[in-house]
């Protein structure tokens, strides 16, 4: 009987998922840094030209102001979608009444996308026939017509409260899923000893979750970074430039100034950017540990 030798069952298990990554990732991305070192005007001849993409990144101020608003949308959105999910897992955790049908209302507009709810958007954000404006008229909170799409400030609140609104699902499902996890004998000595509600969130629920929580901020974090869908959709990015996320201006740069070698540079420096968030993330979680 011949016994075969883990190693080599190991490497076995492992090489369709080592081909997969070699083709769709490993692969893709050498040809990604090969472009970015050339001046490819998507349509016509390219030529190399070395670094000379990535020195201008420096010199780029429509790119830093890109790189700026990101950042802004990051901070805005990040801390409401966690808070939001954390309450929404809290409603629904436990068993409680009606906590099934709670569950599926909050996590339904995840799994609409942010595709759909971003053209639906666009028709309840127009001015006087739009539901948006009918609701705030309602309240009388406004009694005229507001362009929310044509103005910056107003678009990014608006596509902030959108993107908290359908992502926070995602964040209660994977709460949850820490919360269920944490031994009900906890919170059972905690009753007896006579601590509150809010003291077994914030001396047993939430310590417990930590690692959780810090996977849900990496994940909100790097979703931020990749804004996209939603900002192409309701404001292309206008009035003007004033709602251009990073991700969006290397669209417009790719495809719509022709200038994929420079877009691509511009690519390979996001990838190494959120690369090394993550990594920062992921050790501050360890070193807290």
């Amino acid at each position: 009987m011949s016994i075969t030798h883990p190693s080599r069952t190991g490497a076995a298990l492992i090489a369709p998922a080592l081909a997969f990554v070699a083709v769709f990732v490993l692969a893709p991305l050498v040809v990604a840094i090969g472009i970015s070192l050339t001046n490819w005007p998507l349509i016509g001849e390219a030529h190399y030209i070395g670094l000379d993409n990535y020195a201008a990144i420096v010199h780029d101020t429509a790119l830093w102001r890109s790189v700026l608003y990101t950042l802004v949308y990051t901070a805005i959105v990040t801390l409401p979608i966690l808070v939001t999910g954390y309450l929404m897992a809290v409603l629904v955790r436990g068993g409680r009444r009606g906590a099934t049908l709670l569950r599926t209302l909050f996590f339904l507009p995840y799994v609409i996308g942010l595709s759909t709810l971003s053209f639906l958007l666009v028709l309840e954000a127009q001015p006087n026939s739009g539901g948006v404006d009918m609701l705030l008229r309602a309240l009388h909170i406004t009694d005229g017509s507001t362009a929310w799409l044509v103005d910056g400030p107003l678009a990014t609140g608006l596509i902030c409260v959108l993107v908290i609104w359908g992502v926070s699902g995602l964040t209660m499902v994977l709460l949850l899923a820490g919360m269920q996890g944490i031994p009900t004998d906890l919170y059972e000595s905690s009753e007896m000893d006579g601590a509150t509600w809010w003291d077994q969130e914030r001396r047993i629920t939430i310590p417990m979750l930590r690692r959780t929580i810090a996977m849900s901020l990496i994940l909100s974090v790097i979703g931020s970074f990749l804004a996209f869908t939603q900002f192409f959709i309701l404001t292309q990015g206008g009035p003007g430039s004033a709602t251009t996320p990073i991700v969006l201006a290397i669209y417009q740069r790719a495809f719509v100034q022709l200038q994929v070698g420079s877009a691509t540079a511009v690519s390979i420096v996001l990838i190494v950017v959120v690369g090394l968030i993550s990594a920062a993330q992921f050790r501050l979680l360890r070193e807290r540990d």
